[in-house]
């Protein structure tokens, strides 16, 4: 984790990203846990802010201001929740790019409560345009291969 105090639109370090998120009422369900669906939403939130982190706007590239208009969508999840979080608690979402593809990229998601680990996640994103597979732009899997292994056939 990057030294010192993280911003709150989190941190790159050594190909990883890391965002904080402070868990709130809204998040918990009646027992005062984090409700299992909102660990999703952290960990949107967290693949959304590493690519702001890494110059890739999603409002321009559904514009499609590089070419055609792209789309990010989850094509799988696999998850793994091991403890739960408590409202109050100030939580680190790590994201880890694994593998990159012409049209994809797998990630690892990490949830923290300081070095203790909440949940994981290993979240696989395909581009599409016009509801088909398309290839990413350069620039951009360039900019998402920070920490990625690249797709060997």
């Amino acid at each position: 984790m990057p030294p010192g105090p993280m911003p709150p639109q989190g941190a790159l370090d050594d190909g990883r990203h890391f965002f904080p998120i402070r868990v709130y009422f809204e998040d918990t369900d009646f027992t005062g846990l984090v409700y299992h669906a909102n660990y999703l939403r952290f960990i949107e939130r967290a693949r959304t802010e590493m690519l702001r982190e890494l110059d890739v706007h999603q409002s321009a590239i559904h514009a499609g201001e590089s070419g055609d208009a792209l789309f990010f969508v989850v094509a799988r999840m696999q998850l793994e929740f091991l403890k739960p979080a408590r409202m109050d608690d100030l939580l680190t979402v790590e994201t880890k790019p694994l593998r990159l593809t012409a049209a994809t990229i797998e990630l690892e998601q990490i949830v923290r409560r300081e070095a203790e680990i909440l949940f994981t996640a290993k979240v696989l994103v395909a581009a599409l345009a016009d509801g088909k597979p398309r290839r990413l732009p350069r620039e951009i899997r360039e900019k998402l291969a920070l920490g990625a292994a690249p797709h060997k056939p």
